[in-house]
Formats: structure tokens, sequence, C-alpha cells
């Protein structure tokens, strides 16, 4: 089972890769999978290096929200 958190887009590249931010990391992926353009500000999941779709901004904040709770309570725990 994979697990992916919602990325949200921060810089697009005309050889259709992008910027992304996820919980504060930073990184380039490509979205050559895409069909539609992304935009900076758009939130997407990845798998593999790969924006495989784009997400509603609600749904992405309530789940970054919840994984932020679930790290937190982690963190709790040692």
């Amino acid at each position: 089972m994979c697990l992916s958190v919602p990325s949200q887009v921060t810089q697009v590249y005309a050889d259709a890769t992008v910027s992304v931010d996820t919980l504060g990391v930073k990184r380039r992926v490509s979205s050559h999978l895409m069909s539609e353009p992304l935009l900076i500000g758009d939130f997407v999941l990845i798998h593999i290096g790969f924006v495989m779709n784009k997400i509603d901004e609600e749904d992405a904040k309530l789940s970054l929200a919840l994984y932020r709770e679930i790290v937190e309570k982690l963190e709790q725990e040692e």
C-alpha cells in the first residue's frame, strides 16, 4: 500500500516538470503523465516522481492537517 501526501506546486517549468512542496520538503517532479496543465498553487498527488493527479484544495488541506496531527502524536510517543 502506498501513502501519498498532497503536495503543492510552487514552480512550473517548460520541460513538463514542476517543483512541489510536501510538508516542507521541496523537490522537482515530472508532470508528463498529466493531460491538463498545472499551475502554481495547485495540489497534486505524486507517485515515484510523477504527478498522478490534481486534487481539490480543500481536500488537500484537510489531508495535510490530518498528517500533521499524526506526526505530532508519533513525536509525543517518543
